[in-house]
């Protein structure tokens, strides 16, 4: 029996290939910009994204996301309950040639300040959908904006007021994390994973604070279990964001904390979010490693809080070439209970060096 030698480069071929002329950052990448109140100001970037969330680092402001399906300059902050509102023509890119996007000076919403400094993070869609709602109630009409390569998708729909209701999510797959917001109320972020169907994106609540199943998910749809005004009220507009893993590019899963783990993701991570799901009070967390350069990664931001960046050693985590290492038995990224976590790649295992 013929043995392959033990190398990275005898592994499977990622479904984003370098070797074949894609790349993880044609899908996602993570840009630092410096604000200075101008308007019309183009941030580059190495793709033309159609989800992008700003955060100033060294102020305590809102965490703002823009997305193509929404449409230009309308917002919404994860670290609040806000309804959408609006912003200017901040979101796509005006340029369509141009990779990148447009910030502006406003006053509302801090994305281009004076002397701040900020983080984007920038997701890639690009296949548009739209059809009506399946399932229990009156059909509604959705539009969206998808990547069954990436796993990834963007879906607006209205609710129905009925339990039951079906979205169709346009992936290849059934997605493994479902974001959904009201844009037309002020409500909770609902935050559905393989591990925990009930979690808030703009709070600290565990898992256990919820005491039934928001939203199934399959092949076709995502379906809505209830009437609640954050996923399914009658005459109410909401936003959806799906993703499932996919091999060298994403992954989403858990692993226990107080154990200073490694967590094997098939990947050296580019972007990291994680919540504790056994803990009321630890917040979200999200490191990348264009904020933290070398290792162990320091600069910690919380999508459910607007405090600026942290930069000590409490939250040390190593990005490697395969995955990450937990350094330090703190609540945010390894303290006592089950983490959930999302990590996009900067490069698949096969073509990654240690840092």
């Amino acid at each position: 029996m013929a043995y392959l030698p033990l190398s990275t480069a005898n592994l499977p071929d990622p479904a984003i290939d370098p070797a074949q002329g894609s790349s993880p950052e044609d899908y996602f990448s993570t840009v630092l910009y410096d604000g200075d109140n101008s308007a019309n100001k183009t941030i580059p970037a190495p793709l033309s994204p159609d989800l992008t969330w700003i955060k100033a680092r060294n102020g305590a402001y809102n965490h703002i996301l823009f997305d193509s399906v929404r449409g230009v300059g309308k917002y919404l902050t994860s670290s609040q309950t806000f309804a959408e509102n609006w912003a200017g023509d901040l979101f796509p890119n005006s340029e369509p040639t141009t990779n990148g996007f447009i910030v502006d000076g406003h006053l509302n919403v801090s994305i281009n300040e004076s002397g701040k400094n900020y983080v984007a993070w920038n997701w890639k869609a690009g296949t548009s959908v739209s059809g009506s709602t399946t399932g229990s109630g009156t059909s509604q009409s959705y539009t969206g904006s998808v990547s069954p390569i990436s796993g990834f998708g963007i879906i607006g729909y209205a609710g129905n007021g009925t339990a039951g209701h079906s979205i169709p999510h346009h992936l290849d797959s059934a997605p493994e994390v479902v974001i959904v917001k009201r844009r037309t109320g002020g409500d909770n972020w609902a935050v559905t994973t393989p591990d925990v169907n009930r979690l808030y994106l703009n709070g600290t609540n565990d898992a256990a604070s919820i005491n039934y199943n928001w939203a199934d998910q399959d092949g076709s749809v995502v379906t809505l279990n209830g009437t609640d005004a954050f996923m399914n009220a009658t005459s109410n507009t909401y936003i959806m964001y799906c993703f499932h893993s996919v091999e060298g590019f994403s992954k989403f899963g858990s692993y226990e904390g107080g154990s200073d783990a490694f967590v094997y993701t098939g990947f050296r991570p580019a972007m990291i979010i994680c919540k504790n799901i056994d803990s009321g009070t630890a917040k979200w967390g999200v490191k990348d490693s264009t904020r933290s350069t070398i290792n162990p990664t320091r600069n910690t931001l919380y999508p459910n809080d607007s405090l600026t960046e942290y930069t000590g050693t409490l939250h040390d985590v190593d990005f490697l070439s395969n995955g990450f290492k937990l350094r330090n038995a703190d609540a945010v990224w390894d303290g006592s209970g089950t983490y959930i976590y999302m990590a996009f790649a900067e490069n698949p295992f096969k073509y990654s060096n240690a840092r």
